[in-house]
């Protein structure tokens, strides 16, 4: 049979020396968040290479929104291009926003640095890759010349390093990410070339405070140690809470393998006087304590009871421990999420991955959120999956990566994807 896609294939491999380029360019842009560096020149950047292949180009800004100030305004850019007649919108959706540096680096983080057929820089991996091999892809098809109804939209969306909100999430309150706009999203996030990501597991950030009373350090019988109370909290949730989530386990396809059971993470403890003094510290009873947990859950969980069962080990410490007290707060929760494997976008993604790849795609959740939570929950859009080159485990490291063959490779799928989606072939 006759590949009609063919010349796309090829026009994508020619432009192997532009992907490199642009990715490059992207990395370049410091947009570190928080605070929010560089989100509008980057935007900006992004405009002006899109518009100049016919697309429409809107900057949002995201008032209100977390983080959002005249001196870091959080700007979103959207673009889209008109097919030759009405259909579906296929929508690429990628985040500029990068973590902070770290230290550890044997390259310059924000230089772009090539070498050994990779792309080293922040954000390489997570996502400016994936982004750029999006952008190769729509290219390449506007490009060909082919019959392409429908559209194409692209978007760089920001902060989702930090839950989204100055970004996908304020946009999909406002339409952006719904029907009938969009019907089909792509999140080229980075969990390798060959698997699919259909959804995530959830989370519950929370603090929970332990109270005590002050009193002087010498005689500590006469306070009422916050600190003691918090190593109790600990001490049940080794005993009681610790194996209880690990022996749940879920039949989403979440990688790695030690995510598919219940997890939680215990972010930060503080308690007593603060750090920020010179010299030594009072002798004091600490009567305040504060401990902040990260507890991600399955989809087979419901996030009341994810809550109440913490909510009702720290009751039980009330009424076996003398003076135990204790507030909980909640900081932030996503649902789980997780799309149809055999919807369009799932299916069409795969089939481009194992005619491209000449293996079959892993279908995967990811152990972490990431935008495609608002797309579901406040956009109503299901048909939403993550797929990009780049290894999930490089994120977020000092010496952070993409390999050009995986973004060629990318771009080369998400091309077919996308036709296929237009076309409406399954």
């Amino acid at each position: 049979m006759t590949d009609v896609l063919a010349p796309v294939m090829d026009r994508i491999e020619q432009r192997t020396d532009d992907l490199v380029q642009l990715t490059r360019d992207l990395i370049r842009f410091p947009t570190i968040n928080p605070p929010g560096d560089a989100y509008r020149p980057c935007a900006e950047y992004i405009g002006d290479r899109l518009k100049a292949r016919g697309f429409q180009i809107e900057y949002v800004r995201a008032h209100g929104a977390p983080g959002d100030t005249d001196q870091f305004p959080r700007i979103n850019i959207m673009a889209r291009w008109e097919g030759s007649r009405p259909g579906p919108c296929v929508h690429f959706n990628s985040h500029i926003d990068v973590v902070e540096t770290g230290s550890g680096w044997t390259v310059d983080p924000f230089e772009g640095v090539v070498r050994d057929g990779r792309v080293y820089g922040r954000g390489a991996c997570d996502m400016k890759g994936g982004l750029a091999s999006s952008i190769i892809a729509v290219e390449a098809l506007i490009d060909s010349g082919l019959d392409l109804p429908g559209a194409l939209e692209i978007s760089g969306t920001v902060d989702e390093e930090s839950g989204g909100y100055g970004g996908v999430a304020y946009l999909a309150e406002r339409g952006w990410f719904s029907k009938p706009r969009v019907d089909h999203v792509i999140i080229p996030e980075p969990l390798n070339v060959d698997r699919v990501c259909i959804g995530h597991r959830g989370v519950w950030w929370a603090e929970i405070e332990t109270k005590g009373r002050i009193a002087h350090g010498s005689m500590p019988f006469l306070g009422d140690s916050a600190i003691r109370h918090m190593n109790a909290v600990m001490q049940t949730f080794e005993d009681k809470l610790y194996p209880a989530m690990a022996a749940r386990h879920s039949d989403m396809p979440v990688v790695p393998e030690g995510a598919r059971q219940s997890t939680m993470n215990i972010n930060s403890i503080h308690g007593g006087q603060g750090e920020d003094f010179e010299g030594l510290p009072a002798p004091c009873v600490a009567d305040s304590s504060r401990m902040v947990i990260d507890r991600r859950f399955l989809i087979e969980e419901q996030l009341d009871d994810v809550k109440g069962e913490i909510v009702a080990l720290l009751d039980g410490l009330v009424n076996t421990r003398p003076e135990f007290a204790y507030q909980i707060r909640d900081l932030f929760e996503v649902a789980p999420s997780m799309a149809d494997r055999d919807g369009p976008v799932a299916s069409a993604t795969a089939q481009a991955v194992e005619r491209v790849l000449g293996r079959k795609a892993q279908f995967v959740c990811s152990p972490g959120t990431y935008d495609q939570k608002h797309i579901d929950r406040i956009g109503k859009l299901k048909d939403c999956i993550a797929y990009g080159p780049g290894i999930l485990d490089l994120a977020h490291q000092p010496d952070e990566w993409v390999g050009i063959d995986d973004m060629v490779s990318a771009a080369k799928v998400m091309a077919r994807a996308t036709w296929s989606l237009l076309h409406g072939v399954r």
